[in-house]
């Protein structure tokens, strides 16, 4: 199974703003070359933190409704990362970063939002 979920306008609710863990989310599209830089490097990074952050992916492209969202929260380029507390985002970064600094934003993240870290630790041991 895959460590990174697609998601779009159908379920952005239930899996991004309804999360009980911290979420990540990558606004992308098919034909950005930096998205699929960023794409392998993405995917490595969900495997050493799935148990404790879900990894997504919007395809701002998909849809008009996914186009809505991603105006929403003032993604303006891809690949753009933002990472989602509680249903409200709370830190945010564009373009492709390293595997090292998009796993400094991570831990950084989890470091000051303890309580995104609580429910998925909760998550993991029910």
């Amino acid at each position: 199974m895959s460590s990174v979920l697609d998601v779009n306008a159908g379920d952005w609710e239930k899996e991004v703003l309804k999360s009980d863990v911290l979420t990540i989310v990558d606004f992308w599209h098919e034909k950005c070359p930096w998205c699929k830089r960023l794409e392998p490097i993405y995917r490595e990074v969900a495997e050493e933190y799935e148990s404790r952050v879900k990894f997504t992916r919007l395809n701002v492209f998909a849809s008009h409704e996914n186009q809505h969202i991603a105006m929403h929260y003032g993604v303006m380029s891809t690949p753009t990362l933002i990472l989602f507390c509680d249903g409200r985002p709370i830190v945010g970064t564009v373009g492709a970063p390293a595997k090292d600094r998009l796993k400094q934003l991570v831990e950084e993240t989890l470091n000051n939002h303890k309580e995104c870290l609580k429910k998925s630790t909760q998550l993991k041991t029910d």
